[in-house]
């Protein structure tokens, strides 16, 4: 036998109708209380507070050991916290990584000391500036030229200054080497080049 109201008719007009109400105590705030379509009061044991359907989070955009509930389910956290991340760069070709993961925004990446300690003016050509430095050297500073002078050969030959010069001024090519000579045959035996 019934012991709960969940319908009330009065002088044939319906006052209050609860039998087809869907509120569960699963579905009700947590404290909150309510009549089920029964007409039994209950009380909400539903500590979610927010819809989660629509979340786009995933593990790996969460620090690690962070939990955030996505799509109705509890995901931790994957991604690694860097804190300050430093950094160093000592060649033009050779860029620095950032490494995957939260940075704390303190972090920086700097010129290596043995690269920076050669940015200063007198290394850099007057009217150049490079990343801040405007450069002194005129090009006339402790320069040697050298000039040489170099006979053609049969194979390749690169030219360059000898150590202790800056630049070659002047290369002489000789006058490709000739001569003759007779030989046993009765002929003449003709030699160019050396």
């Amino acid at each position: 036998m019934a012991t709960n109201n969940n319908k009330i008719i009065y002088g044939g007009q319906v006052l209050i109708d609860l039998t087809s109400d869907t509120v569960t105590a699963a579905g009700l705030a947590k404290g909150l209380t309510a009549h089920d379509k029964s007409g039994a009061t209950i009380t909400g044991t539903n500590t979610f507070d927010a819809d989660t359907q629509d979340a786009t989070a995933a593990a790996a955009e969460l620090l690690t050991g962070k939990t955030a509930y996505v799509r109705g389910k509890k995901v931790t956290g994957t991604m690694p916290d860097n804190d300050a991340v430093a950094g160093e760069i000592s060649s033009k070709d050779t860029p620095y990584t950032v490494p995957l993961g939260y940075h704390d925004g303190s972090g920086t990446v700097t010129i290596a000391a043995a690269e920076k300690a050669k940015l200063v003016p007198d290394n850099i050509r007057q009217g150049i500036t490079i990343l801040g430095v405007e450069g002194a050297m005129s090009g006339t500073e402790d320069v040697k030229a050298q000039a040489k002078t170099v006979t053609p050969k049969t194979t390749q030959q690169v030219i360059t200054p000898d150590s202790g010069y800056n630049y070659l001024s002047q290369v002489t090519v000789a006058k490709i080497p000739y001569s003759t000579s007779e030989n046993s045959a009765g002929g003449l035996t003709v030699t160019i080049g050396g």
